[in-house]
C-alpha cells in the first residue's frame, strides 16, 4: 500500500483509522447495532435499499478450469513449477493472499504455501527461519495489464502457511498452521523488503498454535486471529507498540480469547432480569493458548477458518459448525463487544465448507469453499441475496486467497493444487463504501440467518439483545431459558 500523504495531510493510514471511527458512530447509532424486534429470524424482503443479486449463473469454461458469469475473463498469471525471476521453480501448494499499491500502477499480491519438511517445488530462499521446513511466501508484481512484472521469494523456512492478513501499513502476516516446538508462529512479511531478518523472526506473543487468518482493526492496531484445530479458539492481540509500523508487531504485547459469561445488570427491573451475557477477553500464556484458553473456559468452536476486518466489523467463519456441518459465518463489533451468528448452512447450494473470506469493493462478502466436493467462490450481499461467482472445474481442490486489487478492477485467487493464481477481471460493481458499512448492520435473508425458537426471540429483546447475538451464545452452550 502506498503511504504517501494526501493534499489535506491525512495518509492512507490514517484515513483507514478515521474510517473506522465513522463506523463506530452509525453502529452506535440509536437503533442499535442491529435491530430485529422480536422476529424469530431476520427478513430484508422490505429493504428499502435496491439489492444486487450477483452476476447471473456460471458459463462452463471450454478449457474446464474455471466457470465464471458472463462477461467475466480469466488468466493464469502464475503456475507452479514454473519460473520466478531468479530462475528458481515457483512453490506449490499456493494459499492466502493480500494485495497491494506498488509503484506505476503495479498490484504487488504476497502469496503463502502451505508446504511443510518435505514435496515437491519447496519454498527455496536464501534468509530461511529455519532451513529444514519448504513453507514460506513469494510475490508477484502485476502491471496495470495484468502481466507478470516480477516474482520472488518473500519469506522461507516456515511450514504449512496457510492464510494470514494483510495490515493496515503494507506488510503481509503470514502463519503457521501447525504446532511443534519451534513452529506454529506469525511472521511479518514485507514484499519490498524480502527475506529481511524481520520475515524469519517469529512474532511468539502472537502465540503458538494452529494459526489459520488474521485481520487487525485499523481504529485501534487490534489483531484478532482463528485457529484452524479442533475444538478451535478466537484470539485477539494487542500490541505493546501501536504505532501500525512494520516490525512494531514483535515488540511483544498481550494475547486473549474470547469467552461467553453471566454478568449483572445494574439496571434490572421486573421487566429486565438482572443477569444478561457478554463477551470477555481472557489473558493467556502464548507458549500455552490452547491449554489456557480451555482451562478458563473459552469459546470452543469447530474449526475456525477465514477472517476479515471492514468497515468496523471483524468477520469470520467456522467451516464446519451447525447441526449440518456446513459451515457459519460470525461478525464481531469491536465498538460494542458484540459478538453474533450471522450466517448458518443448512443448503450445500448456498455454503459447504466456508475457509477463505473477503470484502469486495462493492460491499458483498465472499467466501471461497473448501469442501469434499465442488468448490466455489459465493458471495453474500447486504440485501440478503447469496450467489456463486467462480466454480473450480480443474481438480478437487480448494481455491484460497481471493483479494481484489487496490483499484478494485481486478480478483485474484488461487486453485491450490495444481498451483495456479488467477486474474479475474469484468464487469465489477463499482466500490461502494457505504453499501460496505451496510454489510456491518444488515440482518442476514430468513432462509439463511440462524434459527431461534420465539422464547429465546422474547428473551433476547427482554435483554436488548439482537437475536443474531443470542443465537450465537445459544449454540455455544449459554443457557439463556
Amino acid at each position: 500500500m502506498s503511504s504517501q500523504t494526501s493534499n489535506n495531510g491525512m495518509n492512507r493510514r490514517d484515513f483507514l483509522k478515521a474510517g473506522g471511527m465513522g463506523t463506530l458512530a452509525l453502529t452506535l447509532g440509536s437503533t442499535g447495532v442491529l435491530a430485529l424486534g422480536s422476529k424469530t429470524s431476520a427478513d430484508t424482503t422490505n429493504n428499502p435499499t435496491s439489492g444486487f443479486g450477483g452476476y447471473g449463473p456460471l458459463v462452463p469454461d471450454p478449457n474446464g478450469i474455471l466457470d465464471l458469469p458472463e462477461g467475466f475473463h480469466y488468466k493464469i498469471i502464475s503456475e507452479e513449477g514454473g519460473q520466478l525471476t531468479n530462475g528458481e521453480k515457483i512453490p506449490g501448494a499456493f494459499d492466502g493472499m493480500a494485495a497491494f499499491e506498488g509503484p506505476n500502477h503495479t498490484t504487488i499480491l504476497v502469496r503463502n504455501h502451505e508446504l511443510g519438511t518435505s514435496g515437491a517445488n519447496p519454498v527455496v530462499g536464501i534468509n530461511p527461519y529455519n532451513p529444514a521446513a519448504i513453507g514460506g511466501t513469494t510475490a508477484i508484481v502485476v502491471g496495470p495489464n495484468r502481466e507478470v512484472i516480477k516474482e520472488y521469494v518473500t519469506s522461507s523456512g516456515t511450514i504449512r502457511n496457510c492464510a494470514g492478513g494483510a495490515t493496515p501499513w503494507g506488510t503481509w502476516l503470514t502463519c503457521e498452521e501447525t504446532r511443534s516446538a519451534t513452529h506454529g508462529y506469525v511472521f511479518e512479511v514485507d514484499p519490498q523488503q524480502p527475506e529481511n531478518e524481520m520475515s524469519r523472526t517469529p512474532i511468539k506473543d502472537m502465540g503458538r498454535f494452529s494459526h489459520e487468518a488474521c485481520a487487525i482493526d485499523p481504529a485501534t492496531g487490534f489483531v484478532y486471529l482463528t485457529e484452524d484445530a479442533s475444538p478451535s479458539y478466537l484470539y485477539r492481540f494487542i500490541p505493546n507498540d501501536k504505532s501500525q509500523n512494520p516490525g512494531a508487531l514483535q515488540k511483544g504485547g498481550k494475547l486473549y480469547a474470547a469467552a461467553i459469561e453471566a454478568v449483572t445488570d445494574p439496571a434490572a427491573s421486573t421487566f429486565k432480569t438482572g443477569q444478561k451475557f457478554q463477551i470477555v477477553w481472557k489473558e493467556l500464556d502464548p507458549h500455552l493458548c490452547r491449554e489456557d484458553a480451555k482451562a478458563q473456559g473459552c469459546i470452543e468452536f469447530s474449526r475456525l477458518e477465514g477472517a476479515f476486518f471492514q468497515a468496523g466489523v471483524f468477520w469470520f467463519d467456522d467451516t464446519s459448525a451447525g447441526d449440518k456441518k456446513l459451515g457459519r459465518v460470525y461478525r464481531y463489533f469491536p465498538a460494542t463487544n458484540t459478538l453474533e451468528l450471522f450466517y448458518e448452512g443448512r443448503d450445500a447450494n448456498d455454503m459447504e465448507y466456508p475457509d477463505n473470506i473477503c470484502m469486495t469493493p462493492w460491499g458483498d462478502l465472499w467466501f471461497a469453499e473448501d469442501g469434499s466436493g465442488d468448490d466455489r467462490i459465493m458471495g453474500i450481499t447486504p440485501e440478503g441475496k447469496i450467489y456463486p461467482f467462480a466454480h473450480n472445474r480443474l481438480s478437487g481442490s480448494e481455491l484460497a486467497g481471493p483479494i481484489f486489487s487496490p483499484d478494485g478492477n481486478t480478483l485474484f485467487v488461487n486453485i491450490q493444487s495444481p498451483g495456479k493464481t488467477f486474474a479475474i477481471w469484468g464487469p465489477f460493481q463499482r466500490r461502494n463504501s457505504a453499501r460496505a458499512r451496510e454489510m456491518s448492520y444488515a440482518a442476514p435473508a430468513k432462509h439463511f440467518a440462524p434459527q431461534v425458537s420465539d422464547k429465546l426471540a422474547q428473551v433476547a429483546e427482554s435483554q436488548g439483545m439482537s437475536i443474531l447475538e443470542a443465537a450465537a451464545f445459544e449454540r455455544h452452550g449459554v443457557k439463556m431459558i
